[in-house]
C-alpha cells in the first residue's frame, strides 16, 4: 500500500427500505430506493479499495452486523465498525478520532457519489502531505470527502447535514481554526430524483 499509516473511511448505512435515499422514494418507492443504495454501497467500497491505497475502514450504521456488510468486509478486506453518536456530526467526529489513534491522516468519504474513486482519494491523500486538511465539494452545496490530518469537534458540530450549506460552513470553521486546507474538483452524488438522471447516463 502506499499510504499504510493513512486510513479511509467509508461511512454507510444498511439499505433497509424506507430508511435510506428517502428524497429519491417518490420516483423509486421504499424498495427501489434501497435496491439503489446497495448497489450504490458496492460500486462505491469497489472503487475506493481497488487502488490499495491505505487500510480501508467501513463504518456502518445502525451496526456492524447488518446486511451486507459482513460480506463486503470480507470480500475487500474492510475493517468493520460501528458508528456511534446521536447525529451524523457526532458519528463522524467519533470515527475520525478514533481513526487517528491508529494512524497519521484519514479520508472520510461517503457512498452516494458515483464519480468518486480511487483516483480522486490518492488526490486527498497527497494533498494532506502539505495541508491540515482537505475538501471534496459537490454540486449540492455538500461535500463527499473530508481528509483529516487531526480532528476538530467545531468541523462536526451545529452543521444543518443535508443542506446546501454544509460545505461553506465547513470552510468557515476551518478558516477559524487556522487551519490551511485544499479543494479538489466538484463532483456530483445521488441524492434527488433529477439525479438518477445523470446516474442512468453516467451507467
Amino acid at each position: 500500500m502506499h499510504y499504510p499509516d493513512a486510513r479511509i473511511l467509508i461511512f454507510a448505512k444498511a439499505p433497509k427500505p424506507g430508511r435510506v435515499k428517502t428524497r429519491l422514494i417518490p420516483a423509486l418507492g421504499p424498495q427501489g430506493a434501497a435496491e439503489l443504495h446497495a448497489r450504490l454501497l458496492e460500486d462505491s467500497v469497489s472503487r475506493l479499495t481497488a487502488l490499495r491505497l491505505a487500510p480501508a475502514e467501513l463504518w456502518c450504521t445502525p451496526d456492524s452486523n447488518q446486511d451486507p456488510f459482513p460480506d463486503l468486509a470480507h470480500r475487500y478486506r474492510l475493517g468493520l465498525f460501528r458508528q456511534r453518536g446521536a447525529d451524523l456530526g457526532q458519528r463522524m467526529h467519533h470515527a475520525a478520532a478514533d481513526a487517528l489513534l491508529r494512524g497519521d491522516k484519514l479520508v472520510l468519504v461517503g457512498t452516494d457519489c458515483p464519480p468518486l474513486d480511487g483516483s480522486y482519494v490518492e488526490r486527498a491523500l497527497q494533498a494532506l502531505e502539505r495541508n491540515d486538511a482537505v475538501l471534496g465539494p459537490v454540486q449540492d452545496g455538500g461535500y463527499v470527502l473530508l481528509g483529516l490530518k487531526r480532528v476538530a469537534g467545531a468541523l462536526f458540530r451545529d452543521i444543518p447535514w443535508g443542506s446546501d450549506r454544509v460545505a461553506e460552513i465547513t470552510r468557515e470553521r476551518m478558516a477559524a481554526l487556522g487551519w490551511e486546507w485544499a479543494e479538489l474538483p466538484l463532483l456530483w452524488d445521488v441524492d434527488r430524483p433529477e439525479d438518477l438522471i445523470r446516474l442512468n447516463g453516467a451507467g
